[in-house]
């Protein structure tokens, strides 16, 4: 197409895009924020997941106590309490797997502010 198309809007009639002023500028997160991020976000999606499958093969009316007598809890408090109980054994092995990823110099740095 060419400048005198008639499809083509004058200069005049095209309205100018201007980009918007950037909202307000989030700082980064620190290092160990990052790692908590990663570790916490997986581990709650994850413990969500795996509360549907064992809730799906379980009814939390039936459980019973090693002893063998009933659990007398109302079914929301078993459902609450196996989430966090899951979210916290994930969020355990993700943290160790962070721990892991440590590079062993950054872990052998010998502290230098001790006097």
């Amino acid at each position: 197409m060419t400048a005198t198309d008639p499809l083509l809007a004058s200069d005049e009639e095209v309205e100018r895009f201007e980009a918007a002023e950037p909202a307000d500028v989030v700082p980064p997160l620190s290092a160990p924020s990052r790692r908590l991020a990663a570790v916490m976000w997986p581990a709650f999606l994850m413990a969500g997941v795996l509360e549907m499958l064992v809730f799906s093969l379980v009814d939390p009316g039936e459980l019973h106590w090693l002893g063998g007598s009933a659990v007398e809890a109302d079914r929301k408090a078993v459902y609450t309490v196996a989430f966090f109980v899951f979210w916290v054994v994930i969020a355990l092995g993700s943290a160790l797997t962070q721990l892991i990823l440590v590079e062993p110099n950054v872990l052998n740095k010998p502290y230098r502010n001790h006097l």
